[in-house]
């Protein structure tokens, strides 16, 4: 007999079916038993009678794992509003301990470390799997609408001698035969190079910062959303882009994370356009509203993206808002200045929910203007020959933006710590399980 889902039982009325799954709630009630079986579809209840069938449940807990054979009848008090009267039960799996945490129970109530300490398991709970099924739906929709916009897809080395920003700093060094390298802290470099090649490239893999922190906003390894576009007329060709990304994301987890949504109370937001204002004039409206003293700082605290995300809110009616023009000396060294106030650059970030979600920028694209760059700021190009060389050889006007699918994550669902987007989190304290 093949596999019926449990989401599929309901459809199944007066029918026969077979169905495998975890007990994720067992009552027993004398000479009866209600089962509530998992599977990756959802839940569905079974009710288990006869003594042979009960003699095989009877030490059973619940995530032991079953194959049940039963006759569907309508129940509207199950979950789906149909149940299974089971007449064969086989026992898959057994579980022989205590579950370290309870999953069963609406909310698991447990702190970070044990949440972490016993991801394996955490993981199976119904509030878990969903933060990382609407997850695995961002990234979707992401992957989608770079393909549908004529984007070619990329991977690129994780592994690499020098860092696309610093040459080294806040990089985890690693051995690498007889010489020094260090895991990747963004493809940056690689996907400008593509973007010589395709024109349009956009990539999903791991990143890799060695950032000593230990905060809510925070991890070591994260997954990096990064695309690069080339023949922009201007920077605003990168925000125009990123307004129908946003536009595409609500759209795809309105159509298919709602279920999940809704078992997390988390509010998925309406598209609105995204309003863009400067650093200065962000700063401007948090000393007039907030009364912070922040005008002429290079950045924003992590307050301060909370306010003007809540101003951005009450006034435009969206919890997303580009900030632009940030600092030259707060930028990274291909960041293309803005020629009519060469003290800022042609950059941006997305800020949504209180959360920078996204950064991004129009780049050098002349080999001269590097050079001159790096000269200004003392650095040496050693380590960078292979990706100036690019630019001796022809690049188009280009640029791009990177977003941290957990951040993203997070903000969507509003949870309190970006980890909890993670399934198996890195930061400066955890390097397990």
């Amino acid at each position: 007999m093949k596999r019926t889902l449990s989401s599929q039982v309901p459809k199944s009325i007066g029918k026969e079916v077979l169905v495998e799954g975890w007990i994720h709630k067992i009552r027993k009630l004398g000479g009866i038993n209600f089962l509530v079986i998992r599977d990756r579809s959802g839940l569905v209840q079974a009710i288990v009678g006869g003594e042979e069938a009960i003699e095989k449940l009877k030490d059973l807990t619940t995530e032991t794992v079953v194959k049940i054979i039963g006759n569907v009848v309508k129940e509207d008090r199950a979950p789906g509003g149909a149940e299974i009267h089971v007449t064969t039960v086989e026992v898959l799996s057994p579980v022989k301990e205590d579950l370290p945490v309870e999953i069963n129970k609406k909310d698991l109530n447990v702190n970070l470390d044990t949440l972490f300490d016993w991801r394996p398991i955490t993981l199976r709970a119904p509030k878990q799997r969903a933060i990382f099924k609407v997850q695995a739906e961002i990234l979707s929709a992401w992957r989608d609408f770079f393909k549908e916009n004529d984007f070619t897809e990329i991977n690129t080395p994780k592994i690499v001698e020098a860092g696309a920003e610093t040459g080294g700093a806040e990089m985890f060094e690693i051995k690498y035969f007889k010489k020094k390298a260090f895991l990747a802290q963004s493809p940056q470099l690689y996907k400008e190079i593509m973007a010589g090649v395709f024109e349009r490239v956009f990539e999903t893999a791991y990143a890799y910062r060695a950032e000593p922190h230990s905060t809510s906003r925070h991890i070591n390894e994260y997954l990096s959303l990064d695309m690069e576009m080339g023949f922009i007329d201007s920077w605003m060709d990168l925000i125009n882009i990123h307004q129908e990304l946003i536009k595409f994301i609500l759209e795809s987890l309105k159509k298919n994370a709602k279920a999940e949504f809704e078992l997390l109370g988390a509010t998925l937001p309406e598209y609105v356009k995204i309003p863009v204002i400067k650093l200065r004039e962000a700063q401007e409206i948090l000393e007039k509203e907030y009364g912070e003293k922040c005008v002429g700082e290079p950045d924003l605290e992590p307050r301060h993206e909370k306010q003007i995300c809540e101003y951005s809110n009450k006034k435009w009616g969206t919890e997303f808002i580009f900030i632009t023009h940030y600092p030259s000396k707060k930028r990274p060294f291909y960041t293309m200045d803005d020629p009519e106030s060469p003290e800022e650059t042609l950059s941006f970030d997305l800020l949504f929910r209180g959360l920078e979600v996204t950064t991004g920028s129009q780049r050098i694209h002349r080999y001269e203007d590097h050079l001159e760059k790096m000269r200004k700021r003392g650095m040496s190009t050693k380590g960078f020959e292979d990706y100036l060389n690019v630019f001796k050889y022809g690049m188009p006007p280009h640029g791009g933006f990177c977003q941290g699918l957990e951040r993203l994550t997070a903000r969507f669902l509003e949870l309190d710590n970006v980890k909890e987007a993670s399934l198996f989190p890195r930061d400066m304290n955890r390097l397990r399980p």
